[in-house]
This record gives structure tokens, sequence and C-alpha cells, in this order.
């Protein structure tokens, strides 16, 4: 990253971490030794908060414990929609009963999920993510949702815009062949694939998207952008 950042390429973190604050997820990032700020970072929450002060939303929030504050200056009282995001531990029957419920009594529900990852990775194993439960939502409830992050097109223009660049000078990489990859070329930008993290050998037959190039690891993909230049 820092041969990306001293070539004069423009960065930008594009995550759909929702366990954490940004602060956090920095933070973490930074105790790896990565050289990045929380301006760097395009989140899932802060762009739901824009979207529900814009439409004067309040939301019934099921989110991870760690997330709340980023939701600390939205006016929660009397919901009239439902936040969701990877609330791990909070995914027990009560609370998502509750969200249900929330949803089920509104005239027009509205149901904002800050992504719609169906796994991740951790390092002791694979874990159920966001997405499963906004699907039991969207049937119980019979809503669509509407998802804030990757592959949601709308979250990789906000990212570009917050860099200036347009999508055809820009390049994704990513682990996740739907929303990194396919999610950044739906939007006009070319993307790489990582075989790491949560890449499978499978994504390489996927159906509908094809990465531009795959690359074994993050210093690789540095290698081929670097050469282009």
């Amino acid at each position: 990253l820092n041969r990306i950042k001293a070539s004069g390429l423009k960065l930008r973190f594009c995550t759909n971490e929702t366990q954490a604050t940004r602060e956090k997820f920095v933070k973490k990032l930074q105790g790896m030794g990565f050289d990045i700020s929380v301006a760097e970072v395009t989140a899932p929450a802060p762009a739901a908060c824009r979207i529900l002060k814009e439409r004067s939303l309040r939301p019934h929030l099921l989110v991870h414990n760690d997330l709340v504050p980023e939701f600390a200056e939205i006016d929660k009282a009397n919901p009239n929609c439902v936040v969701i995001g990877d609330a791990a531990e909070n995914f027990t029957y009560a609370n998502l009963n509750e969200a249900f419920r929330v949803l089920i009594g509104l005239e027009k529900p509205v149901l904002i999920s800050l992504g719609r990852g169906r796994y991740y990775k951790e390092t002791d194993g694979l874990k159920l993510d966001v997405g499963a439960y906004m699907k039991a939502l969207e049937y119980a409830c019979d809503v669509q949702a509407e998802v804030v992050g990757k592959p949601a097109k709308m979250f990789f223009e906000s990212a570009l815009a917050e860099m200036g660049v347009p999508p055809q000078q820009a390049i994704m990489i990513g682990d996740d062949i739907v929303n990194d990859v396919g999610g950044a070329q739906q939007c006009g930008m070319r993307a790489l694939q990582v075989r790491t993290g949560k890449y499978r050998p499978c994504d390489e037959n996927h159906p509908h998207v094809k990465p531009d190039a795959y690359v074994n690891n993050l210093a690789e993909a540095v290698d081929i952008i670097l050469q282009q230049l």
C-alpha cells in the first residue's frame, strides 16, 4: 500500500465491515502495519446514516454492539424502518423476531441492510453473514431490502466520488467474487480477484462474474497496477 501511495495513485478501502466503527477497524489495520486513516475508508454504516437523515427514517437497529456508536446522531425513537448489519452473536431468535415485528407493523416496511454477504472467513472458520438474516426478514415480511455496501452500485459510486475518479480509471482488488469483483464491474470499474481470504477455487467457474485478472495476493495486484502506469 505504501508503494501505491508513493506512486501518487488515489486509494480507498471499501469494506462491508459492520461489526465495528471505522475508528476501531482502522486501529486493527494499523496494528497489522497498514498505513490507513478513517478518511480513506468507505463503510456501510456512515452511508446508511446519510440515507436515514435524507429520508427522515428512524431505525430499529439489529447490528453488532460495537457498531452502535456510528448511529449516535440518528433519532431512533418510534422506529419507522429496520437497519440490519452483521450482528454476529446478536442474531438471536428474540432479536430477529423483534426486528420482524417492527417491520410487519409498518404500513410501508423499509428494511436497510448493511451488505448482503452470505458468509465470511474468520481465523476459526467460515461465519454466516448479514445476507442470510436479511433474506429471512425479506421472506417473512414480503419486503425487498435496500442494500447499502458492496455490491450496491451506489456504494462504489460514493467511494469513486470521494476520490474524484471516474469508474473507468479505477481498479477494485478483492477476495469476494460477487460483492467485490461483480459489484465493481457493474459500476464500470475493472476488478482483480485475489486468491486469498474467502476465495475458493470454484469462484473461477462463476457463471456470471469474470474478474479482469486473478492474482495470488495483494502484493502481486500492486505489481500489476504499477507496471501499467
